[in-house]
């Protein structure tokens, strides 16, 4: 215990003498690379030992009040022209009455494109695998004609179901082909 009492009284003495030195160096004018603060009196006239008052044309540090000066003013501008404007007809115009059946419909439509593609994907690769039987087992099947062959073969039904759709162009036959399209996916879909 006397150690660690004798230990800790050396380590203050250290420190009171490299006190001594620091203070002895700032009175002299010479210090060991530390500089002396002064004082800025930034409210305080030393002349007139009085309170310093802020001049007008002083420039104080930057404050919130500077920062946000014109904003109240700039959003209360920015609102009177949004008032000012006309109104969009689009924005404010009601739902259609059947809004809700187009949206529940996109979602089973959603369902029946899919399983679509996986259909004609599979009907592709039974025609690859029939053309492959059909063949010399040397040669290899082209795949590139197969595909350009079964999107020709789509787009030859397209044309021809919008040519059906055309000549029924009757009173509401449009309006009937679609639904009879729809309710024929409908069937598939729910098999």
């Amino acid at each position: 215990m006397e150690t660690n009492l004798a230990a800790t009284t050396a380590a203050r003495k250290e420190r009171l003498i490299a006190l001594r030195k620091r203070k002895e160096a700032v009175d002299a004018g010479t210090s060991d690379g530390q500089t002396h603060f002064a004082l800025k009196q930034r409210n305080y006239d030393p002349e007139t030992r009085g309170f310093r008052k802020r001049e007008t044309g002083e420039e104080g540090e930057d404050t919130v009040e500077k920062a946000v000066e014109g904003l109240a003013e700039q959003i209360i501008k920015e609102d009177e022209e949004k008032r000012n404007e006309e109104l969009d007809l689009f924005n404010i115009q009601p739902k259609r009455a059947n809004w809700d059946l187009k949206r529940d419909m996109n979602n089973r439509m959603g369902k029946l494109e899919r399983k679509t593609n996986e259909a004609i994907a599979t009907i592709f690769r039974q025609r690859l695998q029939a053309m492959r039987k059909n063949e010399d087992p040397n040669a290899q099947v082209d795949l590139v004609a197969g595909i350009a062959a079964a999107e020709h073969e789509r787009d030859e039904r397209a044309i021809s179901e919008d040519n059906r759709i055309e000549s029924l162009m009757g009173k509401g036959a449009i309006k009937q082909a679609l639904q009879q399209r729809l309710i024929e996916k409908l069937k598939d879909w729910n098999n």
